[in-house]
């Protein structure tokens, strides 16, 4: 088995019908499934049941495929540290939403730069954390930053807990921090219905007793903070929030009993570049001191 063979069982695998690898591979796809007949008759063993149009991993296939991703890591990780010497720039994608990425660039980033000035990081931008898991089930990011609970298919990292405060704009006669019965009848900025952030909040209002007032149902966060500054709704957001919000002119308050949420560092189960593993080393020191 050679290279070009363990990129067509990942890419097959991935894709899930031949057409689509061969696509993404830029062969034919005929040659794509002799490539992968020829390769099941040398190891003497079916990797790809026939469904349809489509293709199924078989048992013995999940192995092999698992096996091909390793040595395929292996190899970037080799050219990784060749490329350190060389004149061509390491870069590591990390996935995060809008709210924890000013932690990342003010903390993370420059703790991580200063041991390792070689690597280039590009940030990719993910609305929320459905984002955040799409980016890297799809390979477009290395890690991600994101609050938790993500799907059991990813590895968690956690780094800190981070509470959930009250964002109102100025003139509401509120204590602080804010009794959770308050939020009954009280006007909110909220995450889309059905989304995953949406429904956690349903559970605490729930949780809770209260039902407030949804004034504005979005997953775009700039859309939240303006129903805000427009005194039309108070939010439910990240204390990281608190120093924009100041900024502009409104009241941040505590919630009581007091809500956090674990902030981590997210990967896909696969060997990791050296400099995701470098990422992740310099991220956990941080936590620890």
């Amino acid at each position: 088995m050679n290279l070009q063979q363990l990129r067509y069982v990942v890419a097959t695998a991935e894709h899930r019908t031949m057409t689509d690898a061969a696509r993404s591979l830029y062969i034919a796809q005929p040659a794509l499934s002799r490539a992968i007949r020829d390769l099941e008759r040398e190891l003497g063993m079916t990797l790809f049941a026939r469904s349809g149009r489509g293709v199924v991993v078989t048992a013995q296939g999940r192995r092999v495929v698992k096996l091909a991703r390793e040595a395929l890591d292996a190899v970037r990780e080799i050219e990784g540290l060749a490329n350190h010497s060389g004149v061509t720039e390491a870069e590591l994608r990390i996935a995060s939403t809008p709210s924890l990425e000013p932690g990342l660039a003010g903390r993370l980033l420059p703790a991580y730069a200063a041991e390792h000035p070689g690597v280039r990081v590009h940030i990719v931008r993910c609305d929320g954390r459905d984002s955040v898991v799409s980016a890297i089930r799809d390979q477009r990011a290395d890690l991600g930053l994101t609050d938790l609970p993500v799907p059991t298919d990813l590895i968690t990292h956690p780094l800190e807990r981070q509470e959930i405060v009250l964002i109102s704009p100025p003139g509401l006669d509120l204590p602080n921090p804010v009794p959770m019965g308050k939020l009954h009848g009280m006007r909110l900025a909220l995450p889309a219905r059905g989304s995953m952030r949406r429904r956690e909040l349903d559970a605490m209002f729930g949780k809770y007793s209260v039902s407030p007032v949804v004034v504005l149902e979005t997953d775009e966060r700039n859309g939240w903070l303006n129903a805000v500054r427009a005194g039309q709704a108070s939010l439910l957001w990240y204390r990281g929030l608190a120093e924009q919000a100041s900024r502009a002119g409104l009241i941040v308050r505590s919630l009581e009993p007091a809500v956090r949420r674990v902030i981590a560092v997210v990967h896909a189960r696969r060997r990791l570049p050296l400099i995701a593993q470098d990422f992740l080393a310099t991220a956990e020191k941080g936590t620890a001191a």
